[in-house]
């Protein structure tokens, strides 16, 4: 094994460790003993939210230099852009509201847009607001990216529900007739037990039993049992018949949720190919903008060496000493044009830094660091590109906004059926049945009646008159309420139809917008190769131009006046040439976004972008290039 290799091995755990202490993303179980019993009324925790960056960006900076390659920038946004981060909470959100679904709840709007993220400063001049977006755009659960919707029937709640009661009473009442109570005061003493179950099925029936047993003491001599047990055991049952009827009517937000999880990845997936684009865009304009203020660099030394070889004209007294005014002149021009390419190239390397750390400028000591771009912008001979009919239906099938819209489509037309059942009138059916129970102790004036023995007993005795069924009752029956002109049911189930049709629509638009940007994303990628080669070619005659003049001037044909407008065109080719190797690079990452091939092209595994782990070891060359503005 190789130095360098063995170096690689070794420093894998000092990049994986951090990266994995990094990702808190998650829900912490409740603690506690009896965890299993007390656990559904325990809090779960969520940890802080970390700021830490990751151990990659510490180990590519070099002596107050970020040096970057355009792989690295990837891994670095991956790991540590917070558009991305809080992408990660999304999926999280969307299992709990499922959660929440499967227990009969309400859904929830949660979640952000999709972050557009940060864009490049300008070439032509300084900007003033080189950063990106604060908040979101496009969609997320609630905000264009999922439905929720609570028309149509009330669903139930589906969690059972078990409830106990309990009561201890003394009571004393004045008594107006003693022939009945046979007292002048009359003392009870209630003991009161209750215990019931109940549940909501999700083809609308609801089940209850119930259970209660009082014990009860009297100091009055006329009751036949005293002190006795009273209680009962009760079922009831009630089934929608129209209204609220069916899985498909109250199951329908678990079904509309598990869509909406299936949307948040695809809207975590957007966000990674939106940062990774915004990121590459702005690693190649930083690319470009080095290259421009070298050539602004080189523009300087060249207008200061015409101004010092006129001024040594002038004293031999070859020239006129206004040329050493049109040269200073030049000098001037040349700074400014420097000063510009040198502001734009700090504001740049601030969005950058910003963007591939999650404290920005202010992490890591990032605010006096330089980032050293390692990759050079380079121009295939040829773009091998694929027939448009084979792009487009590459396109259709990746492009993440296209699937998000059907599964969209589909969870309308599932909260349609619920919408649709409250058009029909409420009918229900209902039951009830009762087993009574009563027992006690015989008093002098029931033990002289005939028939009580039965009663005579404790709990005991109770429990078997009522599941001997000694005293039932029965009930059946039917409700029906109908609202008259129902108005706002057919409002609602209407006008839920009509929003159905417009997104049916925008799934249509979506489908042709998709084969225009891919046709438009061909055209540009083709226009951008054109226009290189056009400023290339530019650049080339430009220099020859400038070469040619100066050597008649050293012949005497040429006066310095034109090596100076020589100078500015040779410049304002270069700086030409620069621009249209960096619209080279936006239109190639932007026929990779018109394609949804992104994630492909940069070797993004969609699992190392959920969990903040990226495993391609970022290794610096032996030989780095200086750095810091010069």
């Amino acid at each position: 094994m190789s130095f360098h290799s063995l170096k690689a091995v070794c420093f894998i755990p000092f990049l994986i460790l951090p990266a994995a202490a990094q990702t808190a993303i998650r829900i912490d179980p409740a603690e506690g003993r009896l965890i299993q019993l007390t656990g559904p009324y325990r809090a779960r925790v969520v940890p802080p939210v970390n700021l830490s960056d990751t151990s990659r960006l510490d180990s590519l900076i070099r002596a107050g230099n970020l040096y970057l390659t355009a792989q690295d920038a990837v891994a670095l946004a991956i790991e540590n852009n917070l558009d991305i981060e809080v992408q990660r909470y999304a999926p999280l959100l969307a299992k709990e509201i499922l959660g929440r679904a499967n227990a009969g709840g309400a859904l929830r709007s949660v979640g952000l847009g999709v972050a557009q993220g940060p864009t490049s400063v300008s070439l032509t001049g300084v900007s003033i607001n080189p950063g990106g977006t604060l908040g979101g755009g496009g969609g997320g659960v609630g905000s264009g990216g999922g439905i929720v919707t609570q028309l149509g029937p009330s669903i139930p709640s589906l969690d059972p529900t078990v409830s106990a009661f309990a009561n201890f009473q003394h009571a004393t009442s004045p008594q107006s007739n003693t022939f009945l109570t046979g007292t002048t005061s009359l003392v009870q003493n209630t003991r009161s037990f209750q215990g019931s179950y109940s549940q909501n099925f999700n083809f609308g029936l609801n089940a209850q039993a119930s259970f209660s047993i009082s014990h009860i003491a009297i100091n009055s001599p006329s009751f036949n049992l005293n002190p006795y047990e009273t209680g009962n055991v009760d079922v009831q049952v009630t089934q929608n018949l129209l209204s609220g009827f069916g899985r498909a009517v109250n199951t329908r937000n678990i079904r509309v949720q598990k869509n909406n999880v299936k949307v948040t990845d695809l809207q975590f997936k957007q966000q990674v190919i939106t940062t990774v684009s915004a990121v590459l865009n702005l690693y190649w304009d930083l690319v470009s903008f080095n290259d421009d203020l070298r050539a602004r660099q080189r523009e300087v030394e060249a207008s200061q060496n015409l101004l010092e070889n006129n001024k040594k004209q002038v004293d031999l007294g070859a020239i006129a000493e206004i040329e050493i005014t049109r040269a200073e002149a030049q000098v001037y021009a040349s700074q400014q044009d420097l000063l510009v390419s040198q502001t734009n190239l700090l504001q740049q390397e601030t969005v950058l830094k910003n963007a591939l750390s999650r404290m920005g400028v202010v992490g890591a000591n990032l605010a006096n660091v330089h980032v050293i771009p390692l990759d050079r912008i380079s121009i295939p001979a040829a773009d091998a590109l694929a027939p448009l009919d084979t792009l487009v239906d590459q396109a259709l099938s990746q492009r993440v906004e296209i699937e998000e819209a059907r599964l969209n489509i589909d969870s309308q037309k599932m909260n349609l059926t619920g919408i649709k059942s409250s058009l029909k009138p409420s009918l229900q059916a209902f039951a009830e049945l009762t087993n009574n129970g009563l027992s006690g102790e015989l008093t002098a004036l029931g033990a002289a009646l005939p028939g009580l023995s039965y009663l005579a007993g404790g709990a005991g005795n109770l429990l078997a008159e009522i599941f001997r069924r000694n005293y039932p009752n029965y009930s059946a029956g039917v409700s029906l309420s109908i609202t008259i002109h129902n108005r706002a049911a057919q409002s609602d189930y209407v006008t839920s139809q009509l929003g159905l049709r417009q997104d049916e629509l925008n799934l249509q638009k979506n489908v042709n917008q998709i084969h225009v940007d891919v046709r438009n994303a061909v055209i540009g990628l083709q226009q951008a190769r054109a226009r290189y080669v056009a400023a290339q070619k530019g650049h080339a005659l430009q220099q020859q131009t400038l070469e040619s003049d100066q050597k008649k001037m050293e012949l005497g044909v040429a006066i310095p006046y034109q090596i100076v407008q020589d100078q500015q065109a040779l410049a304002s080719a270069i700086s030409q040439e620069t621009q249209a190797l960096a619209n080279y690079t936006h239109a190639r990452i932007a026929f990779d976004q018109a394609l949804g091939a992104t994630l492909e092209v940069n070797h993004i595994a969609i699992g190392e972008a959920l969990s903040g782990r990226v495993a391609q070891i970022s290794v610096l060359p032996a030989n780095l290039p200086a750095g810091g503005l010069r």
